[in-house]
């Protein structure tokens, strides 16, 4: 029987841009503790044109999972502005709360 990341894979194969097949890999490999090829991943999608905004925040919560919260911070002000140049504010709030929660930078 195959796993949730083979049948991702597989769909992929047909369909090698499809962002939602890539995103849903990057968290499959996430969950698997593959983190490196998770982190790579969910950089792609934020490379894309225009960038995938959900991208971001699972990169962040990654990130912060991880204890790197600098790099959180950092890859969360991005997202913020990927958000709003895309006009979602929904995506961009929620990204602003959860740098408010890892707190300001040096304390």
């Amino acid at each position: 029987m195959m796993t949730r990341r083979e049948k991702i894979e597989t769909m992929l194969l047909t369909d090698p841009g499809d962002t939602f097949l890539r995103y849903s890999l990057a968290i499959e490999l996430d969950k698997e503790g593959q983190h490196d090829l998770s982190l790579a991943r969910f950089a792609e999608l934020a490379s894309d044109k225009p960038p995938y905004v959900p991208a971001f925040f699972m990169t962040g919560q990654q990130l912060a999972r991880l204890g790197r919260i600098d790099e959180a911070r950092a890859i969360l002000r991005d997202g913020i502005e990927a958000a709003r140049s895309q006009q979602d504010f929904h995506a961009a709030g929620e990204m602003s709360e959860f740098l408010v929660s890892l707190g300001i930078a040096g304390e």
